[in-house]
């Protein structure tokens, strides 16, 4: 497969992380290590599923401690710590400074074998830094009233775990996708003992919230993995970073088709930056020359 077509199937995962918000808001009350729970055993599942079917699809699973800690640190550690940052600092804080793995993930990236970062490269991902910004604070600005606290600091460190996660997978990129799934079975494991350790239980009130529920499995925390997964190992996960600043805008716009916000100043220009700073980071795949005719 090509790489930019591997590119493209990894960008579906920021397509599906567009819909996190809006299936996260429509769950209802459920707790969030519940709901993480819940929902990376979906995800867990919609892989194993397959197994029987494709051979040797389980012998995926067979890989060095190093790959399992790598994964389950990706997914479960990113989660923990985001969630415990919430709860130490305001959430759009929070929010903002998580979003800078895009950057941290372009500028590692230029460590890997066969990668060099360029000038349009960091160009890209500073515009959508701008904009993703716009679209965290409402175009409100930021101001750490109360300091830089604990959450601020556990935010931070969530946004090198991502961008770890995505650029060491790229180290690994002769392991299978498949097993994804199990990294996904056993963060819904960590999840639960979480839950049981911190929270109270508290089940989707109606069918709606079960849908979500369901929605949230098969999509941003499902297949999004998997698709994620294999673009950064076969893509361009430069090109990857730049255009995940895509997520939030999309999710924003989502929020507004679905009646949740309002199309505002902040969205507009956001929107202008997010897909000036994309195209600009992929114009080596967008408008490769066309090789001379000998």
């Amino acid at each position: 497969m090509r790489r930019s077509s591997a590119t493209l199937i990894g960008f579906t995962a920021v397509l599906m992380w567009a819909l996190l918000a809006l299936l996260s808001a429509a769950s209802g009350n459920v707790p969030p290590f519940q709901l993480a729970a819940m929902t990376f055993l979906i995800g867990g599942l919609i892989g194993a599923v397959t197994w029987p079917f494709r051979k040797g699809a389980i012998s995926a699973l067979r890989q060095g401690w190093q790959v399992w800690l790598l994964g389950v640190a990706g997914l479960f550690g990113y989660h923990f710590v985001y969630f415990s940052a919430i709860r130490a600092a305001p959430a759009v804080e929070v929010s903002l400074i998580a979003y800078l793995w895009p950057l941290f993930l372009v500028v590692f990236s230029a460590f890997l074998p066969g990668e060099r970062l360029r000038v349009h490269h960091v160009v890209g991902v500073v515009l959508g830094l701008a904009g993703a910004a716009l679209i965290i604070t409402r175009g409100k600005g930021l101001s750490l009233g109360e300091g830089f606290s604990s959450g601020h600091a556990l935010a931070f460190l969530c946004s090198l775990i991502w961008s770890g996660y995505s650029v060491l997978s790229r180290r690994f990129g002769q392991v299978s996708t498949d097993v994804v799934a199990g990294f996904c079975i056993i963060t819904a494991l960590l999840s639960a003992i979480c839950h049981l350790l911190f929270e109270t239980t508290v089940w989707p009130a109606d069918a709606t919230q079960w849908l979500a529920v369901l929605g949230l499995g098969l999509l941003p925390v499902g297949a999004a993995f998997y698709t994620w997964d294999y673009g950064v190992k076969h893509g361009d996960i430069m090109v990857l970073g730049a255009a995940s600043y895509a997520s939030p805008l999309l999710s924003t716009l989502v929020l507004v088709a679905a009646g949740f916000a309002a199309f505002t100043w902040p969205v507009m220009v956001a929107c202008l930056l997010i897909t000036l700073g994309a195209v600009i980071a992929a114009k080596d795949m967008l408008f490769k020359r066309a090789a001379p005719v000998t």
